[in-house]
């Protein structure tokens, strides 16, 4: 008789994802993970104040040539997300159903709607520019145009209770309209926002655009609502005390700020996450006029 052979099981080694990379916490700390019934799922890194600055430099890095990009091109790469994750639905099937304690259809249902909603964000990318920008009627020989222009580099305290479709309904819109984003992911479900991290690497999406940390949003919070290179700060996922210190924090240097308000994510987003972190650029320009009867075009 033939001795039966056995596979030993191999762990997902979750890590965080910055700059394009994945590397650990540089403090070597982790935390444990466990589902809604208690059972550990898995040990992931847990962020250190370092981790959150390494992740402000990749960010800075990266927003010149995202913001640069053109509005489709970007539209491409968030159809692309779409279609990686399309790939790896029952990865995030499970662990969706692991982290919000979801029967399988239901964490499916979750999926799918976080799948549409990258689609959906991809769709607006051409086209957020002709619902807050176009051309204003002035008094006299000009052209008066506005235009919108991403703020930069936000923070993003991810929602705690909605680990994949709430964070992608608050990453996307952030990176649709250029912007690049440092992601404090769900404190207790993390896991399904580190295998995006895995997904983002594979997707056309340069290194940097969008940084995702595991840990602890009071602790990282606070040095990220201070950091002179971020310009704006979505306390969505922030309790009510640790959303006013960061909002305090984050006067310093004029940050955008998105409060936290009660969100069904499962609704249609509407514009609103589109245009929150959009600056409004105006430009004058003389019409060539040379007098009340003279020639102009």
């Amino acid at each position: 008789m033939s001795e039966q052979q056995t596979r030993l099981n191999v762990f997902k080694t979750y890590k965080l994802y910055v700059g394009g990379k994945f590397p650990r916490s540089e403090s070597g700390r982790v935390y444990e993970v466990s589902d809604s019934k208690g059972n550990w799922l898995a040990n992931v890194p847990l962020s250190s104040r370092k981790d959150a600055r390494d992740a402000v430099v990749a960010a800075r890095k990266a927003f010149g040539g995202w913001s640069g990009a053109t509005a489709y091109n970007r539209g491409q790469i968030l159809y692309r997300i779409a279609e990686m994750l399309e790939g790896r639905r029952e990865q995030f099937v499970r662990e969706v159903a692991d982290a919000e304690g979801l029967s399988k259809s239901k964490a499916g249902a979750v999926v799918d709607a976080a799948i549409d909603r990258w689609v959906w964000y991809a769709g607006w990318t051409d086209k957020i520019a002709q619902i807050v920008g176009g051309a204003n009627p002035v008094a006299g020989p000009y052209f008066n145009l506005s235009t919108p222009e991403p703020t930069g580099v936000v923070t993003v305290v991810a929602p705690q209770d909605s680990s994949f479709l709430g964070l992608v309904s608050v990453i996307a819109p952030v990176i649709a309209t250029g912007n690049t984003a440092v992601v404090i992911a769900s404190e207790k479900s993390p896991l399904p926002a580190l295998s995006l991290g895995e997904v983002l690497a594979t997707s056309d999406l340069p290194g940097g655009v969008v940084n995702i940390l595991s840990g602890k949003a009071a602790e990282m919070g606070p040095h990220l609502a201070a950091h002179q290179d971020v310009n704006a700060i979505d306390l969505t996922g922030a309790d009510a005390d640790l959303a006013r210190e960061l909002e305090i924090a984050a006067a310093d240097n004029l940050k955008r700020v998105l409060r936290p308000r009660p969100v069904d994510f499962t609704a249609a987003p509407g514009t609103d996450r589109l245009t929150a972190f959009l600056e409004t650029k105006t430009v004058w320009h003389p019409t060539g006029s040379l007098g009340a009867s003279g020639s102009s075009y």
